[in-house]
């Protein structure tokens, strides 16, 4: 008898367990399911909008940007005139799995501010579409990748453009504030910017995940350096060897911090940066090369990049840096303005102010032996979220 009350205690659990097992993966499922619908709701808007003012014009693997994107009433001459002046081509590194969960909504929300697109993935999809570079995908593929990336680049579109951004389909970049970084310096010299971390070379190299911009005369440099062979495959490692190989053909590591020192790329999402507090054991202490704050001092009015965001936040900052403003404010932090644009600039505030005047009826005022370790590092991925406490890092 009590093997019988055994035996049926041990089926009655079974049954019960395998009930709640199924509810909760049915919830799963219908919560990915939600989320999937709710990113492609997203995404088919901004598509229909997009079609519907045609936005872009797709040649050569490439989609080219026909207008500057903005506002209807806003006064944008300064960013329309950087827009023709400072061209760039912005190439997204992503793969066949990332098209729809990430890629895409990298192409309805901020690539739409750059010049042309590239998508490069491992194979060609001619709909999206993406550039097939022949390689496999993978975390060791990465510098294949990059540098099959870069000269394809070059040889299809150097002539197109002024500069050349690489960036991760889950980093968010505002591409008229790089536009600002650029403008006092030209597609002749040779220089590179984005996060500049320290470790392993002289003069330090560009966090991958943050994106990294080169102008056209380093990215000559790049591929006459593979040709030549001053530049090799030496590591899996991106950032770092595109950082050796940058440093080896004479290419300067460029300060991209604003007019106040505040970082302007970043390798984490903006709570990380501005709320989260970094233990001190974390790599990313001992690989910026320039001092860290943490807090709102974090990251510059004018920020170019933010790494690790999702399809939401992909949208969530497109709202934040193209819609959302307060009320009866001038921008606390007044970027220099590049020299050659002075004079536009302050003809734009001025129609500025005398439209807010006049509506207000007020007068008018006045190593590479070390690329293991770095992997393990960083292959940590960002720091815990706001609020909790952080795990030390990896060894």
């Amino acid at each position: 008898m009590k093997a019988l009350g055994s035996r049926f205690s041990f089926y009655a659990g079974f049954v019960v367990g395998t009930f709640i097992l199924y509810v909760f993966l049915r919830q799963v499922w219908f919560e990915e399911t939600r989320q999937a619908d709710g990113y492609g709701n997203l995404g088919g808007r901004q598509q229909q909008m997009d079609e519907d003012v045609g936005i872009w014009k797709k040649e050569r693997s490439a989609l080219f940007n026909l207008d500057h994107p903005h506002h209807r009433g806003e006064d944008s001459r300064m960013a329309d005139e950087l827009y023709k002046k400072v061209r760039i081509l912005c190439w997204v590194m992503t793969g066949p799995n990332n098209l729809e969960k990430k890629a895409r909504h990298v192409k309805y929300t901020w690539s739409r501010h750059c010049n042309i697109v590239v998508f490069m993935s491992s194979v060609d999809d001619p709909d999206f579409p993406t550039v097939g570079l022949g390689t496999k995908e993978g975390r060791d593929q990465l510098y294949w990748k990059t540098i099959r990336a870069f000269h394809y680049a070059y040889e299809h579109h150097a002539s197109e453009a002024d500069w050349f951004l690489k960036a991760d389909d889950d980093t968010y970049v505002i591409v008229d504030n790089l536009r600002w970084v650029l403008a006092n310096h030209t597609p002749d010299e040779p220089i590179y910017f984005g996060r500049r971390f320290k470790p392993y070379t002289k003069q330090g190299y560009m966090s991958g995940g943050a994106g990294y911009v080169l102008s056209r005369e380093a990215l000559r440099r790049f591929v006459e350096g593979f040709k030549n062979k001053v530049c090799t495959h030496t590591t899996s490692v991106e950032d770092l060897a595109m950082g050796q190989c940058m440093e080896k053909v004479g290419v300067l590591a460029g300060d991209s911090r604003d007019s106040a020192l505040r970082e302007t790329f970043h390798p984490f999402v903006p709570e990380q940066h501005l709320t989260a507090k970094f233990p001190k054991s974390f790599w990313y202490w001992s690989y910026c090369y320039y001092p860290i704050s943490e807090g709102p001092n974090c990251c510059s009015d004018v920020s170019v990049s933010f790494h690790y965001v999702d399809a939401t936040g992909m949208y969530l900052l497109e709202y934040y840096a193209y819609h959302l403003r307060a009320f009866g404010y001038r921008y606390r932090y007044q970027p220099p303005t590049p020299k050659a644009y002075r004079i536009k600039l302050s003809d734009s505030r001025d129609s500025a102010d005398r439209l807010k005047d006049r509506a207000s009826g007020m007068k008018e005022p006045e190593d590479a032996d070390d690329s293991s370790r770095i992997d393990r590092e960083r292959d940590a991925g960002p720091p815990p979220a706001a609020g909790k406490e952080p795990a030390a890092a990896p060894g």
